[in-house]
């Protein structure tokens, strides 16, 4: 079954640990862990496609107001819960449309082969083989962060700590964990993510306080993506 949801506001701001130890503090009085988080939370592994001129990468990178990117994405390094996804961007708004993955169909995209998703009935899918058909879409980079993600039913506000978001470079797999990764972000520092649909409340506004925090527009992929070219630079 595809899901699809509305538009979102999303802000992203970079983070220290000490600060990330603060607001999970005030957080839990009031927000609820997300009840997927387990324990307190959960890996994530996306692979990520670009086309041959690097567009998702370079209409980040330039900030152009309208803007998508593809992914498959799985949890905790597990099969039972793969997704196509395409997070698109209109000016302050995103919006997240996905449709479930077989194994089978997870190896055939890594390998290049693309023509089930033409028979596939779910809009993203058929959004991809079109992509790839005119843009010759590809695997382009492994992001994987650890994930603690708090949820607010008032607003359908989600809020998440990201933290050792790491690259892939020399790995398409995604499910190879012994494909070496590499920290993108600066020591010490994490991504918190905040998202709500309608409105952001005040009593959790008032949470998310934090001294030194710093707005980042760079996204996970463009992060990544720039260590890899970096390692590659050195090779």
């Amino acid at each position: 079954m595809s899901s699809s949801k509305p538009f979102r506001h999303e802000l992203k701001y970079a983070i220290t640990y000490a600060e990330a130890e603060v607001l999970k503090s005030r957080l839990g009085v009031i927000l609820q862990l997300d009840p997927n988080a387990g324990s307190g939370g959960y890996f994530i592994r996306s692979l990520y496609f670009d086309d041959l001129w690097e567009t998702a990468y370079t209409e980040k990178s330039a900030g152009t107001d309208s803007r998508k990117k593809y992914r498959i994405r799985i949890y905790n390094g597990q099969q039972d819960v793969i997704r196509l996804e395409c997070k698109r961007k209109e000016g302050q708004f995103i919006q997240k449309i996905s449709a479930p993955l077989s194994v089978q169909e997870l190896e055939w995209m890594e390998s290049g082969q693309y023509d089930f998703l033409k028979d596939r009935s779910e809009p993203v899918c058929r959004q991809f083989y079109l992509d790839h058909s005119m843009r010759a879409m590809h695997p382009a980079i492994l992001v994987d962060y650890d994930r603690i993600p708090y949820v607010y039913p008032y607003g359908d506000v989600r809020i998440t700590l990201d933290q050792h978001v790491r690259s892939g470079v020399f790995e398409r797999d995604i499910f190879d964990l012994r494909s070496p990764v590499f920290e993108v972000l600066e020591p010490g520092q994490l991504i918190l993510e905040v998202k709500f649909t309608e409105y952001l409340p005040d009593v959790v506004r008032n949470l998310l306080t934090v001294d030194d925090s710093e707005y980042v527009a760079a996204s996970k992929y463009v992060m990544c993506l720039e260590k890899k070219k970096e390692l590659q630079v050195l090779q």
